[in-house]
């Protein structure tokens, strides 16, 4: 039972964690007000503002530098886990949204043209994220994790 108390007072994994759940509750706020309906499962969804991958590594990353020096291996792991993450989010998923709002009309497009019911598929459409909201996680996460520096102990 001691690897489950190490694990639930790890200050790197709750600091991650909270960063990410912070992220999605405020993304579920702003969509909640852009929309003007509150949409619990935007909570667990991708795509957004702010994104919570971002905040997540970025968090994770800080309090690494924070709490083991820029110089550690630690560091170093959560340092190039965050630039990947960064980089794919804005990058390749951003990409792979695109590509399924297209797919999307092109099926529509299909059923109209050929006035047949084609087999019904609905792609996940928020799945990457814009440079802005992938910068705004980022700030998220670096603020978490110097709030959680300092309240963890």
């Amino acid at each position: 039972m001691n690897w489950l108390l190490e694990l639930v007072s790890n200050p790197f994994l709750i600091t991650a964690v909270s960063s990410w759940a912070l992220a999605q509750v405020i993304k579920c706020v702003i969509e909640g007000v852009l929309n003007k309906k509150l949409d619990l499962m935007r909570l667990f969804g991708d795509g957004g503002m702010p994104s919570a991958h971002s905040a997540t590594v970025c968090s994770l990353a800080l309090l690494a530098a924070l709490r083991l020096g820029c110089g550690s291996f630690e560091f170093a792991l959560a340092a190039v886990f965050a630039v990947v993450v960064c980089r794919d989010a804005v990058g390749v998923r951003q990409e792979t949204g695109k590509q399924a709002i297209l797919l999307q009309e092109i099926s529509e497009l299909l059923e109209r043209i050929t006035k047949e019911d084609l087999p019904e598929v609905r792609l996940k459409m928020l799945v990457g994220h814009t440079p802005l909201q992938v910068f705004a996680g980022m700030c998220l996460g670096a603020f978490n994790a110097v709030v959680m520096n300092l309240i963890l102990v």
